[in-house]
């Protein structure tokens, strides 16, 4: 007979709370970046240039939360896998992207308090960018969304550590040493005009 692993809601909420303190650590570098080099082509960067390779993950996660949801991301960002296109048509920006991701993270939190045990053991029903139909498990959706910011955050950090401006250690171990298991990762205050800082 199979063994049925169940992981509770709050395993989820730790890994949605480590993927925003990560973000934090390479956005909080990625602003000190000088703009010859921060909208400049580099080797290594699967989009061209750091601010694409940000513009991707931060896409990536808004599609993923409008498909949770039920919904669809706003046609102009559906498809991230034009994060090139996007940085200079939609996202052109630093200013630009981290506004748009600090409101994007703001519905990622109230998102993830609601969530229950039920909600990453259910199946999501969603059409990718492409409309083709697919139907997978939470719980598995929600893995996903992590380890695709992990891919692109690292060359993220390659990047800015060969300008000089490394965001440090974004291993998963050092977000749990440093916030108890369960206790939320601290959101910056939304309510303020001028950019946050990301650390």
């Amino acid at each position: 007979m199979a063994r049925t692993i169940v992981v509770d809601v709050d395993f989820f909420r730790v890994l949605l709370d480590y993927n925003c303190w990560a973000n934090h650590l390479v956005m909080n570098q990625a602003k000190e970046v000088e703009e010859s080099h921060y909208y400049a082509d580099a080797d290594g960067l699967s989009f061209g240039s750091l601010h694409a390779t940000l513009v991707h993950i931060l896409v990536g996660e808004l599609v993923w939360l409008a498909r949770w949801k039920g919904g669809l991301p706003p046609e102009r960002l559906k498809d991230a896998r034009i994060a090139d296109q996007l940085a200079e048509t939609e996202i052109s920006t630093f200013e630009a992207l981290a506004d748009l991701w600090r409101d994007e993270e703001a519905r990622l939190r109230r998102f993830s308090a609601s969530m229950t045990d039920e909600t990453v053991s259910a199946m999501v029903v969603y059409e990718d960018q492409y409309g083709n139909p697919n139907e997978q498990p939470m719980s598995q959706l929600l893995a996903h969304r992590v380890n695709h910011g992990t891919q692109f955050r690292a060359e993220a950090a390659v990047r800015l550590t060969e300008l000089g401006l490394s965001p440090g250690d974004l291993d998963l171990i050092i977000f749990l040493r440093q916030h108890a298991f369960g206790q939320r990762f601290p959101l910056p205050d939304l309510t303020q005009q001028e950019h946050p800082s990301y650390s």
